[in-house]
């Protein structure tokens, strides 16, 4: 790129930054080299689609031709942009033909003091480096005149931004990966198991309670779940059953369990339960003698 009038000189964005100073850790103690300090440059706003072409040339290719032209009684003078072949040759498969010739507005920064800021590491003692490269005193905005290689580009631009992102697509054939299943697999075990230990059938009243007897000589509780294992009997069968023989506890810490009713348990209390009752009767008898 042909260096612009006036002692000013293009950065390229890649390697230095137009915002201030670099960001630094606040502990970070450095110095920075300010030889650049007085050189004046320009600071170039492109569109996306020539960024992008630069991004891919190589350094030591030219990317433009920058031309100042200045004009009698005109303050401003006039600052067109040409892109070299290098540039133009960089198009991707199916990617319209960019502008050529582009046309920078000058705006001043008088208001303003922007500098451009490179950090450079070194890879020994891994210590950052701040150099500046100087101090922006033009800002440009780059536009595209509007030709036809222009034109047919924001159409493309536009028939791409109307696209939907996700489409319907026909298959040819069938996707094992999302093909459905009939059944799952846990839904096939468990008619499986309930095929092999066949249907709860009822069995003779008096060998349910013979079951169930036999069980509470294990435990004292037990609850519903457990005894239809036990038992293998149909839930609803079974509950008549334990209407006859058990005692459904409502009270923790035995809530929701079933207990032999007194007429078929083979224990007696507990001796703290003994205790407690004879110490009631034993009282009921002063009263009596009381009165």
């Amino acid at each position: 790129m042909d260096s612009p009038q006036n002692g000013s000189q293009a950065e390229n964005s890649s390697l230095s930054t137009a915002t201030g100073l670099p960001h630094l850790p606040a502990h970070h103690h450095t110095k920075m080299d300010i030889s650049n300090a007085n050189r004046g440059v320009w600071l170039v706003k492109v569109p996306k689609y020539l960024s992008t072409r630069w991004e891919k040339l190589p350094g030591d290719v030219d990317a433009a031709k920058l031309r100042v032209t200045k004009y009698p009684g005109i303050t401003k003078p006039k600052v067109t942009l040409s892109l070299t072949e290098a540039t133009l040759c960089l198009s991707e498969p199916g990617d319209k033909d960019i502008p050529k010739e582009h046309e920078l507005i000058v705006a001043s920064v008088s208001q303003q003091a922007i500098g451009v800021f490179a950090v450079e590491t070194d890879e020994l003692t891994d210590i950052e480096k701040v150099r500046m490269e100087g101090k922006i005193q033009q800002r440009l905005e780059c536009r595209p005149y509007a030709d036809k290689s222009y034109l047919d580009l924001k159409v493309e631009e536009m028939r791409k931004v109307s696209q939907p992102q996700r489409q319907v697509i026909q298959l040819e054939r069938a996707v094992q990966n999302y093909k459905p299943i009939s059944d799952h697999k846990h839904n096939i075990e468990y008619e499986q198991k309930k095929k092999l230990e066949g249907k709860k059938s009822r069995d003779d009243r008096d060998k349910v309670m013979e079951m169930l007897f036999h069980a509470f000589e294990k435990h004292q509780y037990y609850n519903l779940k457990d005894l239809v294992r036990i038992t293998n009997q149909p839930v609803t069968y079974l509950k008549e059953v334990l209407k006859d023989v058990c005692i459904y506890c409502v009270k923790n810490p035995h809530r929701n369990m079933f207990e032999l009713k007194p007429e078929y348990r083979h224990y007696t209390p507990t001796e703290p339960m003994e205790e407690g009752a004879q110490g009631d009767d034993d009282n009921d008898d002063e009263d009596n003698d009381q009165s």
